[in-house]
């Protein structure tokens, strides 16, 4: 919850989703999500790479985000565009990311 009061407070405009599917559904009611973070390590149908390769391939424009604290990844892991954010990570670290991918 730490990274959604980050950002919030940064002036982010955020929508939590609990796991992949609640993403997906989010994902195919707005038309306004420039940028997804997702743990690599989170319930649902498929984990957060997937969700990630779903997204670039539905939604291209979307900008993403991977982060673990138990997965290391290089940028061959990530679909095009992604960027990898271990964990732990700051507020600062975070808000520099997003603001990187836009």
């Amino acid at each position: 919850m730490n990274a959604i009061e980050t950002l919030a407070e940064a002036g982010f405009r955020v929508i939590d989703a609990a796991n992949a599917d609640e993403a997906i559904d989010i994902l195919e009611a707005r038309h306004d999500v420039r940028v997804v973070v997702t743990d690599i390590q989170m319930p649902g149908s498929m984990d957060g790479l997937k969700l990630a390769a779903t997204i670039r391939n539905r939604w291209p424009p979307i900008e993403l985000i991977v982060t673990s604290g138990r997965v290391s990844l290089g940028q061959r892991d990530l679909p095009e565009r992604g960027r990898f954010l271990p964990k732990p990570y700051d507020g600062e670290h975070l808000l520099e990311a997003i603001r990187a991918t836009l």
